[in-house]
């Protein structure tokens, strides 16, 4: 096992199974961390996880564990969890993993309670420990199906992401190293929140014009809302801002566009979900919150918040954002 390493990776869905079988390409041994034991051991019996990801077997060098002391092994872990878990999973690291291994989230969101980005929770529960995130243009399906797929890896220093990005590297996933790690986490939090607001166009009937609208007065509120945070303009510009979004805003892959598409055909926002984690109907609310604290303007996904919460139904809240006053584009 010398020479290639280990990886732990926590999250045993859909993204987490993908990216373990991505990484046994550079990796040693690769674990592969639930919290189902029923689950874990259905995979370790069936070399397979037909319950998040089926079609596809597991790696050799991938192992499923529901031990989170596996971590102590590992150079350095993927947390591969939803947002609103990611405080719990981090939670269970403690006294296991190693001071000096890296903890990538790959979550795309903002905890409910508190608005904080991942690594804002990491620092809290682990002080000192080493973060970053990675984040882009990446469905799981994809990735297990060996598609070339490029993504955004952010640390908080460039030699840390840089390390990373040649660790984790495999030839049909590409990563591309940054150290600006809020706009990393900005743009996969954000585009979510706005790839409802295009699935609901797509439900409603719009139009291929009014969806191209969406996504670019989207994106120009992801750029204010990042740019109010100190985050780079070239970031949000690339992978993991304007990639993951158009790809998150045109795809019935994403279940955000699908939440959204359900909407606009007219299902209850407590139905449209179907019983699927939606990460935008979590960051929606923190995200128009986080916005009117910073003064910006953000009507797309004030749009989806009220929606979401009852408190409009599509076609008012479609008829308000036309009804606009006039305004220079910017």
């Amino acid at each position: 096992m010398s020479g290639k390493g280990t990886l732990a990776v926590l999250g045993a869905g859909a993204w987490g199974t993908a990216l373990a079988n991505m990484a046994a390409v550079s990796h040693a041994r690769v674990w592969l961390w639930g919290h189902d034991r029923d689950h874990v051991e259905a995979m370790r019996e069936t070399r397979r996880n037909d319950r998040r990801l089926p079609g596809f077997a597991l790696a050799a060098e991938v192992e499923p564990v529901a031990d989170i002391a596996c971590v102590a092994g590992a150079d350095h872990v993927l947390a591969a969890v939803p947002a609103q878990s990611f405080r719990e999973t981090a939670m269970l690291l403690r006294g296991h993993v190693r001071p000096t291994s890296a903890v990538v989230s790959c979550a795309k969101g903002m905890e409910r309670e508190t608005g904080l980005y991942m690594r804002e929770i990491l620092a809290q529960v682990l002080p000192g420990q080493p973060a970053a995130a990675l984040s882009g243009p990446s469905f799981a399906v994809d990735l297990a199906r060996g598609l070339p797929t490029a993504v955004t890896l952010a640390a908080e220093s460039m030699e840390l992401a840089e390390y990373l990005c040649k660790k984790l590297a495999a030839p049909n996933f590409r990563l591309y190293r940054s150290n600006d790690l809020i706009g990393v986490e900005i743009g996969g939090a954000a585009k979510n929140v706005l790839a409802i607001a295009c699935g609901v166009a797509r439900g409603r009937e719009l139009g291929a014009s009014a969806h191209a609208a969406l996504l670019a007065r989207g994106f120009a509120e992801l750029m204010r809302f990042s740019a109010a945070q100190g985050a780079r303009p070239n970031t949000i510009m690339g992978l993991s801002g304007l990639g993951d979004l158009a790809l998150t805003c045109s795809s019935p892959q994403s279940r955000n566009y699908s939440l959204g598409f359900a909407l606009g055909r007219g299902e209850e926002p407590q139905a449209a979900g179907h019983g699927k984690l939606t990460e935008g109907a979590w960051t929606a609310p923190i995200l128009t919150q986080k916005a009117k604290a910073l003064g910006t303007e953000m009507p797309i996904a004030e749009a989806v918040t009220a929606i979401l919460a009852g408190r409009i139904e599509v076609g008012a809240a479609i008829e308000a954002l036309m009804s606009r006053p006039f305004k220079a584009e910017g």
